[in-house]
């Protein structure tokens, strides 16, 4: 949700922290995706993503997230029309599916967080064409987080990408600061004007998330007070990097390299 929050300028340690756990949150994702097949359920992937971060010395960040109720598991698994923060449990994939996992880490205090989406099995042209735009816009938006830029710069280049492709980005969720918080200034929304926002310096990380939907911009949230979804039924998409402002390139902080 948008908010004001602060913004932390972090040290060269600090950011190399990050990157370690970083490397966790990416291990933990890229496991996931391994396992992820029809007739597995969600809950089994949370099992296997806790296991990866406990294992490596570190803490899920999204357990017990403050919201409606404290969150209630280490990733979240949105599936189709489920655009973020979908609850962990029983239901089983299926073929054709999309399923999208957002992991958050916490190691010596400092979180990453990152979300990748990813088919089950064969699945359809569009929901191809949707995955491969929200990756591309990913991407975009991060080749613009530049010391000297602005944050409408980075909202502006993937809005461009997405509403180009007739796809749309939710107005209510937004990517955000990271550090020794989840969610830090500055809010970075999915549209925006080039040339506006807060200045970009070194040192500024941010979850840079792009979240498309293919029908609407509009969401709804569900029963369980946590999952959001298109409010039309449509497919949806997520993929999400933290990343560190530099004097040069963009650091991204969630790999495995």
């Amino acid at each position: 949700m948008i908010s004001r929050r602060a913004v932390v300028i972090k040290s060269p340690h600090e950011i190399e922290i990050m990157q370690k756990a970083g490397r966790i949150n990416a291990l933990a994702l890229a496991t996931v995706k391994d396992m992820i097949r029809p007739g597995i359920t969600t809950v089994e992937l949370d099992r296997a993503a806790s296991e990866v971060i406990q294992k490596n010395g570190a803490i899920p960040a999204f357990k017990g997230y403050p919201g409606p109720y404290p969150f209630p598991a280490t990733i979240t698994v949105s599936i189709n029309e489920e655009l973020v923060h979908g609850v962990p449990g029983k239901r089983k994939l299926k073929e054709g599916d999309i399923v999208s996992i957002d992991c958050g880490t916490i190691l010596d205090g400092y979180v990453a967080d990152s979300a990748i989406t990813v088919g089950v099995g064969k699945i359809s042209p569009a929901a191809e064409h949707l995955l491969k735009v929200t990756e591309e816009a990913l991407y975009l938006g991060v080749s613009k987080m530049v010391a000297g830029n602005r944050v409408g710069d980075v909202s502006a280049e993937i809005q461009k990408h997405v509403e180009g492709h007739g796809y749309h980005v939710p107005r209510e969720y937004t990517g955000h600061g990271v550090g020794r918080e989840m969610h830090e200034g500055p809010n970075v929304p999915n549209y925006g004007v080039k040339g506006r926002g807060l200045l970009l310096k070194r040192g500024i990380t941010i979850a840079l998330e792009p979240m498309v939907l293919i029908g609407t911009h509009e969401t709804k949230v569900l029963d369980d007070d946590w999952t959001v979804v298109s409010a039309d039924g449509s497919l949806t998409a997520h993929f999400e990097h933290s990343i560190a402002v530099m004097d040069g390139e963009p650091l991204l902080l969630t790999v495995t390299d």
